[in-house]
């Protein structure tokens, strides 16, 4: 029976681009599937970026029959065999929110995925980049890959195309940073459906309706997700959270107690790296805030 992937989960069905040696067919269309009830039953759910096999019916359709083992497993959003986590942050319309984009980095590091941060919307800057480049070095210091973009006049577009050829990326990130924008650049004739942004909100309405893999070229495909307007950890137990900023690691091996918290014990060495300014005060400040509200959650649930 044939292989393929899942690119397209909608009402019910599976859209699947066959593989041919290991690679999606793109220019195959994409088979409508079902899965079999023998899936549901074992509670196995396929998902947008799943490798499975599948076969044929009469009728020109498919049938879902088994999905291969998964080499990465996103929650929210709901992707599988993801490479790399694209973060979107705009620098102004919605303004720059470094609390959610740590949000977004601690779920990032918790799945294990490389993580991509695009900062969009350069174009707007009124400080002639002072603040945008702020933000990239504290970032890139940290460890991270950042790259700085404008859809309005296409700087950096060539090279995040080239940065996500031959790999499954997965976009996300604050609404309204302008994903579907970013794509239609990335694409040619994509034309996603882009939103207005809205002053008074300081958000943008949500216009991505469901994960779907686009062909952007050079073997690369982008799972478009919704927008999140804040997520939650409910899936994150509390003493995962500092493996999660990793510019504590170095730090927190050296603590004076196992599973310290990093936040009042004696002979802390992340607090001490904190106060002598080498980890910066909002990833700490931040840290402080997600560890008080998992603590918080995980009394009321």
């Amino acid at each position: 029976m044939p292989e393929g992937i899942i690119i397209k989960a909608l009402s019910g069905y599976y859209y699947v681009k066959p593989l041919r040696g290991g690679l999606i067919a793109t220019e195959e269309e994409a088979v409508q599937c079902r899965g079999r009830g023998i899936l549901k039953k074992k509670g196995i759910a396929p998902l947008v970026g799943d490798r499975i096999i599948y076969m044929l019916t009469e009728n020109g359709e498919g049938m879902v029959d088994e999905l291969l083992p998964r080499e990465s497993e996103l929650i929210r959003p709901q992707v599988a065999n993801v490479k790399l986590a694209v973060l979107l942050f705009s620098v102004r319309e919605p303004d720059m929110n470094l609390n959610l984009l740590d949000k977004f980095l601690v779920h990032i590091e918790h799945s294990g995925l490389d993580t991509l941060i695009v900062l969009t919307k350069q174009d707007l800057a009124d400080d002639e980049g002072e603040a945008t480049e702020a933000v990239k070095a504290l970032y890139e210091q940290i460890g991270y890959e950042v790259m700085i973009t404008s859809s309005f006049t296409g700087s950096g577009s060539d090279e995040l195309r080239q940065r996500l050829a031959g790999i499954i990326s997965v976009f996300s990130g604050q609404s309204g940073v302008g994903k579907s924008t970013l794509l239609n650049r990335l694409v040619p004739g994509l034309e996603l459906e882009t939103g207005e942004i809205s002053l008074r909100l300081g958000r943008g309405r949500h216009t991505t309706r469901h994960v779907e893999l686009m062909d952007i070229g050079n073997g690369g495909f982008v799972a478009d997700t919704p927008g999140f307007s804040q997520l939650d950890f409910l899936e994150l137990g509390v003493d995962e959270l500092s493996q999660c900023f990793r510019e504590f690691a170095s730090y927190a091996e050296n603590c004076k107690f196992r599973g310290c918290s990093h936040l009042h014990e004696p002979g802390c060495k992340v607090i001490e790296a904190w106060k002598s300014g080498d980890i910066a005060d909002s990833r700490y400040e931040h840290y402080k805030l997600f560890y008080n509200e998992m603590k918080d959650k995980k009394r009321r649930y």
